[in-house]
């Protein structure tokens, strides 16, 4: 038996069909379908930029002493306040003299009882070359004296050697500044007991310039020796203290350590600083600024435009409807936007804004174009 469907089943099967189709139709065409990926556009710039590349320093002082006492004894005095500016040969500590004053005036007793008995061994020496002239004595007797005199003339060195070292250790018994500069705070007090070369004093630092020590990785090496030997502008290294605050004078490379760490790579560059107004304290923290290639108008790109892949940096270039990955060569970086010193001219179009989705050679649809800022920028590593 035939069935027949109703007329109002078959209009009802009918239009889900067209519906269906309609459908299929309508699906739209994203990047897995190969229809044009939506992006935002810039328009690549020359800035005014100031580059910099900023390194953690530390201050040190370009002469620096520990001072530690050369004889043992106690503490009788203390010259000095803590802190206080002292000027070399300036006495700063006494140690307990007593035994050393001793010492000295025995020694130097010895040296005038040698003296006396060569004198004396000298004389008899003289009368028996005479007698022996007239054959009047032995000459084996001569001989002797002659001994004796040598004898008493090394023991008149002995004593005046020491003499020598009793008055050296006399006079280590007062500490005096090597030099001029500053003292820090005593170690020890009236009454302590020292050691030779194991009691730490106090420290004294010299006023003047003073050094500032950082790190760079061995493969900057070349362009800070490059600096080393060529004249160095007044504004190439400065500082920025712990407060932010900018130190007011310039520095100059004075020295780049001798050898790269094996471990770490790294090798130690010094500056000299002014310090008149001792702002620079020994131990402090400061960021050293140092001036490099990207000074002036330079070639400039937001920073979320660039992409890496195993170490290569890059940029997705619009050609036409379309997009072409641009290796460039990055240099400082600046608020959120950085130099780009190699790939890129000024009037480039790229590609800020959905590069996730873009792959090499893919179409695009351009939204709105942003505008490029003609702002002067500071840089900062």
């Amino acid at each position: 038996m035939k069935k027949h469907l109703s007329p109002l089943v078959a209009s009802a099967f009918f239009a889900a069909v067209l519906v269906s189709c309609g459908k299929k139709e309508a699906a739209p065409q994203g990047p897995m379908m190969g229809g044009p990926v939506a992006v935002n556009t810039y328009t690549v710039t020359e800035e005014r930029v100031m580059g910099t590349d900023t390194y953690p320093g530390t201050v040190v002082p370009l002469n620096e002493v520990e001072l530690r006492p050369q004889v043992s004894g106690y503490i009788t005095q203390i010259y000095v306040k803590d802190g206080q500016r002292v000027t070399k040969g300036q006495k700063l500590y006494e140690i307990d003299r007593t035994k050393y004053q001793a010492a000295y005036r025995q020694a130097q007793a010895n040296v005038r009882s040698a003296q006396a008995n060569l004198n004396r061994v000298q004389k008899d020496l003289e009368r028996y070359e005479n007698l022996a002239k007239q054959d009047a004595i032995a000459r084996q007797r001569v001989d002797y004296a002659r001994a004796d005199v040598e004898t008493a003339r090394a023991q008149v060195a002995v004593a005046r050697a020491q003499v020598a070292s009793a008055g050296t250790d006399l006079g280590y018994s007062v500490i005096t500044a090597p030099f001029s500069g500053t003292i820090g705070i005593s170690q020890v007090r009236v009454g302590s007991q020292v050691s030779p070369g194991q009691t730490l004093l106090n420290t004294i630092s010299s006023e003047g310039p003073t050094g500032i020590d950082f790190v760079i990785n061995e493969q900057e090496l070349p362009r800070f020796n490059r600096l080393k030997q060529g004249n160095q502008p007044d504004s190439l290294f400065t500082l920025t203290l712990a407060d932010g605050s900018r130190y007011p004078h310039t520095g100059k490379l004075s020295a780049i350590d001798r050898a790269v760490g094996l471990q770490s790579g790294t090798i130690t560059v010094r500056l000299s600083f002014p310090n008149p107004n001792r702002q620079l304290v020994a131990g402090m923290t400061v960021s050293v600024n140092v001036l490099n290639q990207d000074i002036g108008h330079q070639v400039t790109l937001p920073f979320k435009a660039v992409t890496e892949q195993l170490g290569e940096y890059f940029v997705y270039k619009v050609q036409g409807d379309s997009v072409q990955q641009q290796n460039v060569q990055l240099g400082t970086r600046f608020q959120d936007k950085i130099v780009a010193r190699e790939g890129l001219e000024a009037g480039d179009v790229i590609v800020v804004e959905g590069i996730q989705k873009l792959r090499q050679g893919a179409k695009i649809q351009v939204g709105a174009p942003q505008a490029a800022g003609g702002a002067p920028a500071a840089g900062a590593r």
